[in-house]
């Protein structure tokens, strides 16, 4: 039930209207607080939800600034803002996160570079921009290795991994725009890992720190399919993962959420490590769980942030809980939606549906949220839920 807006306050600000946007409406409207959406689309997920809605492309800034001017601060769903937009919005006001941090996680040798540069631990990597320089750093970093576009790219697009050298020349053109131009990337290193895992931080403008996880993630064909928390992975490896994500909040000196993503390695005779991946400065899919498994999550958190207020001290854990992606796949071939009615009724199965008018394999149309007794138990039940909706 949404709370009554609180009088004198103006709405928050959400550049980007998919479903991260639309779950911060939701949250912000729990805190009595209105938003209004920026985003081209005019029905998309979170203008459906929101208050007052901005329909105009991201590169309008009288449009942006018209915009900014109306609330007390801005946030956003996506890294990819451009610069000037972000710019723009804070003419008028905060932007949490800053234009620092976008202006890092937008560009995977900026992310690399600050990160490496704030004691972070993370794979190592090359800078290059031919396809000479990656032959070169192909060799010095060792075969496998990842081929990444340094921006953009999301859900395993934009990257490729070499097997050997000879892969060398059809990694580097199969990256390429095709025109003439390099694009730049970055080469890393292949980590031999025994999990991913990520932890979701906040840090509010008064100092004041929150973290959820580590969770245990999962992925099929590059997108992530389960989430699941508590991880398993140990007291000590947790806590070192904790530590990372605190880590790297304070060196971007953040206000806001973000999320650092990690690879457990597999253990040799240091033991098992942290190794950052990579981060957004947004609340992210694998946080999506923390809706009902805890008192407090990564989209009401970004609301306390962007409008001023404190986080507590902890999120406060509830129970052991998993979330299932819901992807187009799971509508019919002829586009049938799912049989929703197959799980309603679950106990401790919540389902989210995100509004978009039309499903396509591999987009995100919602996800399924299991509490349980263990995060065992929770998986099973969530996996056990999306099966069932299954047209």
């Amino acid at each position: 039930m949404q709370e009554p807006s609180r009088p004198g306050l103006r709405p928050l600000g959400m550049l980007g209207g998919g479903q991260l946007g639309r779950m911060f409406v939701q949250a912000a409207h729990a805190q009595g607080r209105e938003v209004h959406v920026f985003s081209p689309d005019a029905d998309g997920p979170a203008a459906q939800a929101a208050d007052a809605h901005t329909a105009a492309g991201y590169d309008d800034l009288d449009a942006v600034r018209r915009f900014a001017a109306s609330v007390d601060g801005v946030s956003y769903e996506f890294e990819n803002v451009p610069a000037a937009t972000a710019a723009a919005c804070a003419e008028a006001g905060p932007v949490r996160p800053g234009g620092n941090v976008l202006a890092v996680a937008q560009d995977r040798r900026e992310e690399k570079a600050f990160l490496e540069g704030a004691g972070v631990p993370i794979a190592p990597w090359a800078a290059v921009g031919s396809e000479a320089e990656l032959a070169a750093a192909g060799r010095r970093l060792g075969f496998p290795c990842v081929l990444k576009t340094a921006r953009g790219g999301y859900d395993g697009k934009g990257q490729r991994v070499l097997h050997d050298a000879a892969e060398v020349p059809y990694a580097w053109a199969d990256l390429q725009p095709g025109d003439g131009r390099e694009v730049p990337c970055v080469l890393e290193a292949r980590v031999d890992f025994q999990a991913e895992v990520s932890v979701i931080a906040a840090r509010d403008a008064h100092g004041g720190t929150v973290t959820w996880g580590p969770i245990a993630n999962s992925h099929r064909n590059h997108i992530l399919d389960v989430s699941a928390v508590p991880a398993g992975l140990g007291d000590a490896l947790e806590a070192e993962a904790v530590a990372v994500a605190e880590q790297v909040v304070a060196a971007f000196e953040l206000v806001g959420v973000l999320c650092v993503e990690c690879f457990v390695t597999r253990s040799d005779a240091s033991g098992p490590r942290i190794l950052v991946n990579e981060i957004a400065p947004r609340p992210h899919n694998s946080g999506h769980l923390t809706i009902e498994a805890y008192e407090l999550s990564q989209f009401a958190a970004q609301a306390l942030c962007l409008g001023g207020g404190r986080l507590p001290s902890s999120p406060g854990l509830r129970r052991p809980a998993a979330m299932a992606n819901l992807l187009g796949d799971v509508w019919g071939k002829g586009g049938e939606p799912p049989r929703w009615d197959a799980i309603a009724g679950r106990e401790g199965v919540t389902v989210h549906r995100y509004g978009k008018a039309v499903a396509r394999p591999g987009r995100k149309m919602g996800h399924v949220t299991a509490l349980a007794g263990t995060a065992h138990e929770a998986v099973r039940n969530a996996v056990e839920a999306r099966a069932a909706l299954r047209a």
